[in-house]
């Protein structure tokens, strides 16, 4: 299985660089049919550069993929007392502002060393949620933006999940709206209809819009009977009461 889904990546990535090639080869062949036998060593020319960028890339991603599992970890690294010495084997920091930035720093060098990989719109995601919790909206608007316009669809889905709790946090209840519902009409693997649906409720709950947030958790509860999001819709009902 492990092999099949490398496969599979890795033909992804053949397609995403040939399909461009491919196009212009059928458009060249149309226009000049009585020189179809030169068309046919140029394609073969193409495919090989073509090859060769594949397999750039797919080396390029393993690599940017260790750096984002390191940088992850960072994230995860544990804080010392304060006054305690750093042992040399044994990572750690001294505040979680200093662990964020170290993190970051690392996620910026992913994006600047692999800018065209999978990997580093993920990291790129990540330099948001850094810059969100060193408190630089500015920075964090900015990244989830830019990967919610050019990431894959999961991605900018989850991109636009952060973008709009951001807004949500810093009283940009309608922008915030809007992204929610968009995720609703357009649920993707990463971010479901009903977590939008319980993402806007809980923006409306805070905003002090009740009936707003009641109407979404009895949506929610409809749709839902039985289940872990129908169970919570029924308890923030509760709460509303």
């Amino acid at each position: 299985m492990r092999a099949e889904t490398r496969h599979q990546l890795k033909q992804d990535a053949f397609s995403r660089v040939t399909i461009g090639a491919a196009e212009k080869t059928a458009h060249w062949t149309v226009e000049h049919r009585s020189t179809v036998i030169i068309s046919v060593v140029v394609v073969v020319v193409v495919l090989a550069a073509v090859v060769g960028g594949w397999y750039y890339l797919s080396t390029q991603d393993e690599k940017a993929s260790l750096e984002l599992s390191r940088a992850v970890r960072t994230m995860d690294t544990p804080l010392r007392p304060a006054g305690t010495p750093a042992q040399p084997d044994i990572p750690s920091f001294t505040s979680a502002k200093e662990r964020t930035e170290a993190a970051k720093k690392q996620f910026q060098a992913i994006v600047d060393s692999y800018p065209h990989t999978r990997t580093a719109d993920m990291a790129h995601y990540f330099l948001g949620v850094t810059a969100s919790s060193l408190s630089d909206n500015t920075a964090a608007e900015r990244n989830f933006k830019d990967v919610a316009s050019s990431g894959s669809s999961d991605l900018s889905a989850i991109a636009k999940s952060a973008l709009a709790s951001l807004y949500g946090q810093t009283n940009r209840t309608k922008e915030a709206v809007a992204l929610y519902q968009e995720l609703i009409n357009k649920p993707t693997a990463s971010v479901s209809k009903v977590s939008a649906q319980l993402q806007l409720a809980e923006l409306y709950q805070s905003s002090n819009q009740p009936l707003d947030a009641k109407r979404i958790y009895e949506q929610v509860k409809k749709d839902n009977p039985g289940n872990e999001a129908g169970q919570l819709a029924t308890q923030k009902l509760a709460e509303l009461k």
